[in-house]
């Protein structure tokens, strides 16, 4: 019996100011949101704050992913720290795995490294590059662009830091680039647009 097919996901990545930016993107997703994965560079003292800081704020799930968790509609899968890289991998629907490895652009883990993984998907997720220093998730981004998926960047007048949305604009693999009150219903929009080819039907 075919598997069915593995649902279009969210990507999120961000660093410096990334805190604060998360509360305001996933506090405009619903319940039933697709499921969302996010790299956020933090110390990992500081992970379980965050998720249930979240969990108090949004509406949907927040958890931290685990080796061979499957993902789920309306769960936010955060990537725990200081250890390994968050990957996402097909298997009729979507599994979370914690890769070894050494740090990508510095950071393990890396959102290079989750947006690499998402450009394999049978169906490349949407993705945002959030607030950061540095060039993390320009070069995953240009891998998803590259696949066909969406890709979106915070400003510069929203960014508490704006060279990691600056290093994939530079690139020229950016769909978009928003202020941060509009990255979450950009990102549900996509991600919910009919299949096809990707963001095909996104007003």
């Amino acid at each position: 019996m075919a598997l069915p097919p593995a649902p279009q996901a969210i990507m999120i990545g961000a660093s410096t100011g990334g805190v604060e930016a998360l509360h305001v993107i996933l506090a405009q997703f619903p319940a039933d949101c697709p499921p969302v994965f996010v790299v956020q560079h933090m110390r990992a003292g500081f992970v379980a704050g965050f998720v249930e800081g979240l969990n108090r704020a949004c509406r949907v799930q927040v958890v931290v992913a685990h080796e061979g968790m499957v993902a789920r509609s309306g769960v936010v899968h955060v990537a725990p720290a200081g250890g390994r890289h968050l990957t996402v991998l097909a298997r009729g629907g979507l599994l979370c795995r914690l890769a070894e490895g050494p740090p990508r652009a510095g950071h393990r883990p890396s959102v290079d490294v989750l947006f690499a993984s998402g450009a394999l998907l049978p169906v490349p997720p949407v993705a945002a590059l959030l607030t950061g220093m540095g060039r993390d998730g320009a070069e995953g981004m240009a891998a998803l662009h590259a696949a066909g998926g969406v890709t979106l960047a915070q400003d510069g007048a929203t960014s508490t830091v704006f060279g990691m949305p600056r290093a994939a604009i530079e690139r020229g693999v950016v769909t978009e680039v928003l202020p941060l009150a509009q990255i979450g219903r950009a990102l549900l929009r996509h991600a919910t647009a009919p299949r096809g080819r990707p963001g095909e039907g996104a007003a």
